[in-house]
């Protein structure tokens, strides 16, 4: 995961390896914005291959060619369909809501694009299987696809993650994974698409859970094989265009995992969590040591080293911004920290580089799925009044 790793080629991929590659990116909003900065910063601090901002594509013509302008993009348009009919386009960057995912997403690869798709991979089971086919299709022909779980890209979490690997906590026993948000707390917070069951597919259930969930498995690397979970709606009605709203989605949600290697995770999530505004925090225990994390401070992890002595054991504060950190040397001088738009450079950083050398890049769609199955089994088991729901696949 350093920056230093050459620019190759692939002689596997349909485009030449000097081909400047277009690239068309599908929203403008929240994840549309975070997208487009990164894709106008990624050259500037990290050798990549060569790429155009071609299409920024949007439902308004108005709003969309403003938001092209401002984000440096070529131009816009109002039609995904027209735009992967285009010779110039090699790269599709899908950040409309999730009920859009499968649609452009299967179509995206069936036309011989690379696909990169915000989490979570889509609103149902069904269609996240679907796009997950049509990934592995594609990947047959020299097509890549990746689903953008942008936390794996927090050089600290990196670095919790390479810690783990070395064995630097032992037999893990037992996560505690929770993201809290306070955004929906009062009750007078306008309707939105979030939601909605038809658009949204569930509340902080597949918008935030999908994150902490992603993070149990990618720093751990286990499966979860069984889960018990709960989801509750606080405020149940919202104020509309034409006035009162049912709100058909989660506010919060609780959920016990098993794990293959039989550890065990818990998660909480929380768009009702007064005063927390964006908290992604990671618990990890093992017998030989612990991990602690909190995205609110981005750039610390806390380590604690159970094999020396008891009269020296304690959490030590680790600042992850040295160049021998994860992502860390193409940024600033060390002491200078990075922000959370940073870990959507990387991950643009990431995704070109595996399309460039035609190595699948991670997460890929089926690692989606595999949060998509977990997602799935914690909504039967809070409708089944937490049963334990055995995963799909185990």
């Amino acid at each position: 995961m350093t920056s230093s790793s050459p620019t190759p080629t692939n002689p596997q991929n349909n485009q030449p390896g000097n081909m400047t590659l277009g690239v068309a990116a599908i929203g403008y909003a929240f994840m549309g914005k975070a997208h487009s900065n990164a894709w106008r910063n990624v050259a500037s601090f990290f050798d990549v291959p060569a790429f155009e901002q071609k299409v920024l594509v949007g439902r308004d013509p108005e709003q969309v060619a403003e938001a092209a302008a401002k984000y440096g993009w070529s131009e816009s348009a109002t039609d995904w369909r027209a735009v992967l009919e285009r010779d110039d386009i090699h790269i599709v960057d899908i950040c409309a809501p999730g009920w859009m995912h499968a649609e452009i997403a299967i179509a995206a690869l069936e036309a011989g694009k690379h696909v990169l798709v915000e989490k979570p991979l889509a609103n149902t089971l069904a269609e996240a299987e679907a796009m997950t086919e049509a990934a592995r299709a594609a990947r047959a022909r020299g097509i890549q696809s990746m689903i953008g779980f942008n936390y794996r890209r927090v050089p600290a979490l990196a670095l919790a993650r390479e810690l783990i690997a070395e064995g630097r906590l032992g037999t893990v026993r037992h996560v505690r994974a929770a993201y809290l948000q306070d955004w929906l707390v009062d009750a007078d917070s306008p309707m939105t698409w979030r939601l909605r069951k038809e658009t949204a597919g569930s509340g902080a259930l597949g918008d935030i859970a999908s994150h902490a969930i992603d993070q149990v498995l990618f720093l751990l690397g286990d499966t979860v094989t069984e889960v018990s979970g709960r989801l509750h709606t606080f405020v149940d009605s919202r104020p509309g265009k034409d006035g009162p709203e049912q709100v058909t989605v989660d506010d919060a949600a609780w959920a016990t995992l098993t794990l293959a290697s039989g550890a065990v995770a818990s998660v909480e999530v929380s768009r009702m969590a007064t005063g927390k505004k964006n908290s992604l925090t990671m618990e990890i225990y093992g017998d030989k040591g612990s991990l602690l994390f909190d995205l609110e401070s981005i750039n610390e992890l806390g380590f604690l080293d159970a094999t020396v002595p008891v009269r020296e054991q304690g959490f030590r504060r680790i600042l992850v911004n040295e160049p021998e950190h994860p992502y860390m040397d193409a940024w600033w001088p060390q002491g200078h920290v990075i922000g959370w738009e940073h870990t959507f450079t990387h991950e643009i950083r990431d995704f070109l580089l595996a399309v460039a050398d035609g190595t699948p890049p991670s997460p890929s769609f089926e690692e989606g799925l595999a949060v998509q199955q977990v997602l799935a089994a914690i909504e039967e088991s809070a409708d089944a009044k937490s049963a334990i729901i055995q995963v799909a696949g185990h």
